[in-house]
Formats: structure tokens, C-alpha cells, sequence
């Protein structure tokens, strides 16, 4: 069941597979939603721990997606950095059901100021 702690940003179908979109935050971080090959949707604040690229102009390869600065891999699961470099993105929980995607508020509105 869907709660106030859930917010509705819109249809699974309108998100690319194997691409992202952007949802601004007023007063806080913007959000990159990302849509895998195999349906999944994962959400991450759209900064690379290492030069704050934009995520979600990033590639999009199985559970990761690849700055578009430098060529650092993400792991869309846990924010980490993977291979050798270092550093975390948040990760936003998601869920989606009846085709519609829901990210956690609480998460979502973290970074406002």
C-alpha cells in the first residue's frame, strides 16, 4: 500500500530502459531515476562522488551507470564507486507498482535546505 511516505513521480513507462530522467528537489539535491535493461528502476542523487557529473547523462550498463565526466562507474544498487575508485552517491528507495514509480520521501527531501 502506498503511503504519504511514498511520492508518486509518475508512470514506468515514460522513462527510457537503459536511460534516466531528472526530478528537481526544491531547496535540496536533484534526483537521477534510472531504468535498466531488465525493468528495474533505481534512484540516486544525480552527483558522481568525484567531480559531481550529472548521473543521469551517464550510460546506463546493467545495475551501474558510467559518469559522463571521468568514467566512473556507480553502482545503481548501493551509490558506491566500483573497481578502484572511491566514493558514494545516496541512493533513493524506490518501488514501483501498477506501473507507477513511488521514491521514498523522507530520502527524497533529505538534502533540503
Amino acid at each position: 500500500m502506498v503511503t504519504a511516505e511514498w511520492l508518486d513521480i509518475g508512470p514506468v513507462d515514460q522513462l527510457p530502459v537503459m536511460g534516466a530522467r531528472t526530478l528537481p528537489v526544491q531547496g535540496g539535491e536533484e534526483i537521477a531515476i534510472f531504468h535498466t535493461a531488465n525493468g528495474d528502476v533505481y534512484a540516486l542523487i544525480n552527483k558522481c562522488p568525484h567531480r559531481q557529473g550529472p548521473l543521469s547523462q551517464g550510460i546506463v550498463h546493467d545495475t551501474s551507470v558510467t559518469c559522463p565526466l571521468h568514467n566512473w562507474s556507480i553502482s545503481l544498487v548501493t551509490g558506491e564507486a566500483l573497481g578502484e575508485d572511491k566514493g558514494c552517491v545516496p541512493v533513493i528507495p524506490v518501488k514501483v507498482e501498477g506501473g507507477r514509480i513511488f521514491i521514498s520521501r523522507k530520502e527524497a527531501l533529505q538534502g533540503q535546505r
